[in-house]
């Protein structure tokens, strides 16, 4: 094993130039990350620079099998954490040969709305709150949960210490490391309200680049979790009952916002979102009505409320944001399954272009 380890850790800027891409993109599920790698001559540092791809899209529920071909175009580079020298990961999206985005590609359209000037003007910051829940490959159980039955009810979970509150620390730091490493701009980790359930947050990013980096780090935590034969599950409720669901809470700030007299804008921005909450809503992730029932920290999904520091509101404005006059609110809705690309530009559309 200790040579196979060895190999594995070549470091290949000794004896060539060549790098490997590991091109990333998203299944006909929405929410299954594929990936295959290439060899390249040299490093690459600017996407454009990168050659397009295909892929055969009838083995991933995007093309019919007579027509096979998906085109993908490289998006954002970052370094690769597993390969490491000058290897990258690239993420990319999906096309039709005659360059049309398949259905899938929410990125085509994000792109737009984040390349639309008013919304340049404004620079849009994102910060998304990922959970998500390790479960026992065998069982699809909670890692840490006895097999077909439950641990002590929750309470001291929460950011808790210890063998008999805390499963699966290993992988969470592998993969903060991980992100770092890639050039992610994650912000955080902590251990969140359900025993084996974990949340990373990403952010500040601006526009696009927010829904790029959420995408390659739940890549990189797929990729960890594969070597540790742990399964990764993004189900907004995991477990039925009284336990909490999974999320992704995305806090959000424009440059008017950030500004003084911004309370004002976030106000009026908060009454757009409650006047399109059925619209954002049905974006917001599949099976999220398990998850947004009025209990565990959520709103009912059928209500849209606001409240300043209030955990059971669709949006929260903290208290700081309060006091200060100016700064970001957060928008609790998106469930842990979320398109980011989807949730970030709907934001943006709804808050900067929308004209009700």
């Amino acid at each position: 094993m200790s040579l196979l380890s060895d190999l594995i850790n070549l470091n290949l800027s000794d004896t060539t130039e060549k790098v490997i891409a590991e091109y990333i993109w998203i299944g006909g599920s929405g929410m299954d990350l594929r990936s295959k790698a290439r060899t390249l001559p040299g490093p690459v540092s600017d996407p454009s620079k990168l050659p397009k791809w295909n892929y055969d899209g009838s083995s991933t529920g995007q093309a019919p099998g007579q027509d096979s071909e998906v085109i993908i175009y490289p998006q954002a580079i970052f370094k690769d954490p597993f390969r490491r020298g000058n290897n990258i990961l690239v993420m990319c999206d999906a096309y039709t040969p005659a360059g049309e985005p398949i259905p899938t590609n929410k990125r085509h359209n994000a792109a737009k709305i984040f390349s639309n000037p008013d919304v340049v003007a404004e620079e849009p910051w994102y910060g998304i709150e990922q959970e998500y829940t390790l479960l026992q490959k065998e069982v699809n159980w909670p890692l840490g949960w006895p097999v077909g039955g439950f641990p002590g009810p929750q309470g001291p979970y929460y950011c808790g210490v210890g063998a008999e509150k805390a499963f699966g620390r290993d992988i969470v730091d592998a993969h903060y490391k991980a992100c770092v490493y890639a050039g992610i701009n994650i912000s955080g980790i902590n251990g969140e309200v359900m025993p084996g359930q974990w949340e990373f947050q990403v952010g500040p990013a601006v526009g696009i680049s927010a829904g790029d980096e959420l995408w390659v780090a739940r890549y990189i935590l797929e990729r960890i979790t594969e070597i540790a034969g742990v399964v990764l599950s993004f189900d907004p409720k995991p477990i039925k009952g009284d336990w909490n669901g999974a999320g992704a809470h995305t806090n959000y700030s424009t440059k008017t916002m950030r500004n003084d007299g911004g309370y004002e804008v976030i106000k009026s921005a908060i009454e757009k979102l409650g006047k399109r909450h059925k619209e954002h809503i049905a974006a917001y992730g599949e099976g999220n009505e398990r998850r947004l029932t009025g209990r565990h920290e959520t709103a009912d999904i059928n209500t849209f409320l606001w409240g300043v520091a209030n955990r059971g509101a669709s949006i929260r404005v903290g208290r700081d944001t309060e006091k200060a006059g100016k700064g970001y609110f957060e928008d609790r809705r998106p469930a842990s399954n979320m398109d980011p690309y989807v949730v970030t530009s709907m934001i943006a559309d709804t808050t900067i272009l929308w004209k009700p």
